[in-house]
């Protein structure tokens, strides 16, 4: 890069005076291409992330992560947590992909797609500039005496910012104990849960704090993505980087004068505006380079076009591009490392892809009850007593449920009850004896097969160890 003085930028935070105090951001309001798009694309995300909690496919939530009654809904498919295996692919899958697109797109899943951000840069900051306006309007404020302007405004600010924290709590808890459970909490017994309500208030004031003070400091403290994006991103990642080839030229950057031969005094296209500055929400200087505070917010991108418009200079002194393109003219966006992980996540994916196919909708399990052996009976009959669990993972009620042997010839018996239904969702328990002639038998201990089969139709198949005595040769 160009001769810019040592690198004392990355010596410190700008959210951290050199006092050790916190250093409050006032970013100019951002507008561009760019600003639209990411704007366009925050209303749509907070539109899913508002309504998927009451939104349901075949009467299931389409979105439900109820630990604590281990119910689980992904995209209206319910899982149990004998499906735990796939959830724990899909996390790993999940975590994979956002390492390949930090290997090739830098921290773009920050800008664009962090919850953080979006409610940030799109929802409060929106509100801030509504009704304190802009940078230096901002400032102006911060710095005056607390008169009836300051309180007014800064009072009304911070209810309208604690009601919608309010409103964040109750969707994130719908999407823990179900949406339709949270509307009764709400509109039916809303003083008859008041540890749900003083859950809800706590976690209000913890995104209260987050937006209303700790804000930028999130991205730049306390997310692990920000250092984890220091060991993922190389010279041929595509970040938003700035042209310094282009900006800085012989003469370096300096300030536009009217009227002057720009490419003739040999300075370069960067006019040193500080718009960049300015509009960054994190507080650096992306001239610097690479630093781990950006987050790809683009916001320096459309400032720096509007100002090369205003100057008659081409567009894209910052934009989205790989430090080997801005030094070399190298435009690889594949390497070896890109294309590795690409292989694997395909892999991943294929295989997460089998394990759903191969879900069963039932699933049964016999367990051996603990301390005992087998019983003789009448005409050399040997009987093992097993406890079965039965889980139905859909939505619809499976009724005249029965056990077969499949593996030996023999009979089973169910203990107490003489037909067997299954709800929709629900998990149903119980004891069984199976007995097994003792001329089938091979082993003391022999792995059997037994069928599960509705209204005569097999729907699934569970194993277990069938216990007898033990045979001397």
């Amino acid at each position: 890069m160009s001769d810019q003085g040592k690198e004392v930028f990355r010596d410190s935070i700008g959210t951290i005076t050199e006092e050790g105090k916190r250093n409050w951001i006032f970013p100019k309001k951002p507008s561009g291409k760019f600003y639209k798009y990411r704007t366009q694309l925050s209303w749509l995300l907070l539109a899913c992330l508002f309504s998927f909690p009451f939104l349901k496919v075949n009467g299931n939530q389409f979105l439900l992560f109820n630990v604590l009654d281990r119910k689980f809904n992904i995209f209206g498919f319910p899982f149990w947590p004998q499906d735990f295996h796939l959830l724990v692919m899909a996390m790993i899958i999940g975590v994979l992909f956002i390492v390949l697109f930090t290997v090739v797109f830098g921290r773009i899943f920050c800008g664009w797609i962090c919850p953080q951000t979006i409610f940030m840069e799109m929802v409060f900051r929106k509100i801030e500039y509504a009704i304190e306006g802009d940078r230096g309007a901002q400032i102006r404020l911060n710095k005056q005496p607390w008169n009836s302007e300051k309180i007014r405004k800064k009072v009304l600010k911070w209810l309208i910012f604690y009601s919608i924290s309010f409103l964040i709590a109750n969707v994130f808890l719908a999407y823990f104990i179900g949406g339709d459970v949270l509307l009764h909490y709400v509109f039916v017994e809303p003083f008859s849960h008041i540890s749900a309500l003083v859950a809800l208030l706590i976690f209000s004031t913890v995104f209260f704090f987050v937006f209303a003070w700790f804000r930028e400091q999130v991205c730049v403290i306390a997310c692990p993505y920000g250092r984890l994006q220091g060991v993922l991103l190389d010279n041929k990642t595509v970040n938003i980087a700035y042209d310094y080839v282009r900006g800085e030229k012989k003469e370096g950057r300096a300030k536009f004068k009217k009227n002057e031969d720009r490419p003739a005094s040999g300075k370069g296209d960067c006019i040193d505006c500080f718009q960049c500055v300015q509009v960054c929400p994190t507080g650096i200087d992306i001239r610097n380079g690479t630093q781990l505070e950006c987050v790809n917010c683009t916001a320096c991108i459309d400032a720096c076009d509007f100002m090369m418009e205003k100057v008659n200079l081409p567009k894209g002194l910052i934009r989205y591009d790989s430090e080997d393109n801005i030094s070399k003219g190298e435009k690889v966006i594949f390497t070896t490392r890109t294309k590795a992980y690409s292989l694997v996540l395909l892999l991943l994916l294929g295989v997460l892809s089998v394990m759903l196919f191969l879900r069963n909708d039932v699933e049964a399990s016999l367990i051996k009850l603990p301390g005992q052996l087998y019983e003789k009976k009448a005409n050399n009959i040997i009987s093992n007593v097993f406890t079965y669990k039965l889980v139905n993972k859909t939505s619809n009620d499976i009724t005249d449920l029965e056990f077969k042997l499949l593996s030996h010839k023999g009979t089973i018996k169910v203990v107490g009850i003489t037909e067997i239904e299954l709800s929709k969702q629900s998990l149903a328990t119980g004891t069984l004896f199976i007995e097994i002639p003792k001329s089938e038998l091979k082993n003391d201990r022999e792995k059997i097969k037994v069928g599960v089969f509705s209204n005569g139709k097999k729907i699934e198949t569970t194993s277990t160890n069938f216990l007898g005595p033990r045979k001397f040769r």
